[in-house]
């Protein structure tokens, strides 16, 4: 049996359905839209997993899935383990963004990130605390920072809108993933000079731990195309 991840809601599920659509592939649901599992109507040894776009990297990584849909960000963020069982297949056209140090308008001083390095001793040293960064994105977060010989700094797990964390004193900055930057604009935050951690875009990811067959074979060269 052959199981695909594809996300359940969210920026990349739109535009990967419509892969299957135009690769007259027709996904089908007993349940209707909200059915968390569905199929490909004539291909009867395949299932379809509607999973969040996180979890379906996680799936891949311990071989329950065998391959599936993603964004690249998401697949660097994940341990260094995880990414080591996954090929990235093919790199679509589509959900573009990038992964960034946004930081609050008023920090007019504040332009690159050799900058943000003073800031963050300047905290140290003054207010006898670590500069707290919000982000979805801590691995990817920490390591382009300590890169940059940021070090003083504190991660904050964001678990909503992490634009709005720098004003309800919850962080200082954030990082975050944005497509056009307008949400970041829209809610006083711009981005360093010297900010973008990851060019990220829709992939489709296959388990390293997979077994070939010609209908893995015949599904993954329709969607690759």
């Amino acid at each position: 049996m052959i199981k695909i991840g594809i996300p359940s809601k969210g920026r990349l599920r739109k535009n990967i359905l419509s892969i299957f659509s135009k690769n007259k592939l027709m996904l089908t649901s007993e349940r209707g839209e909200r059915d968390l599992f569905g199929y490909i109507k004539g291909f009867k040894n395949v299932n379809i997993n509607y999973l969040h776009a996180r979890e379906i990297i996680e799936r891949l990584g311990d071989g329950s899935l065998d391959f599936g849909f993603s964004g690249y960000d998401l697949l660097k963020e994940s341990e260094l383990n995880i990414q080591k069982k996954i090929t990235v297949k093919k790199k679509y056209n589509f959900g573009y963004a990038k992964l960034v140090v946004a930081i609050p308008d008023e920090w007019i001083d504040v332009q690159t990130i050799a900058d943000l390095e003073e800031i963050a001793f300047e905290f140290k040293d003054n207010k006898k605390t670590r500069l707290r960064v919000a982000t979805k994105y801590p691995n990817l977060t920490r390591d382009f920072l300590f890169s940059k010989g940021v070090t003083q700094f504190k991660l904050v797990k964001s678990l909503g809108a992490t634009e709005v964390y720098p004003f309800t004193g919850s962080s200082e900055i954030i990082s975050d993933i944005t497509s056009t930057g307008e949400t970041l604009k829209a809610n006083n935050l711009r981005v360093l000079k010297d900010g973008e951690i990851l060019k990220s875009q829709a992939c489709l990811l296959i388990s390293k731990r997979v077994k070939n067959s010609d209908s893995l074979r015949k599904v993954i060269n329709k969607l690759s195309k």
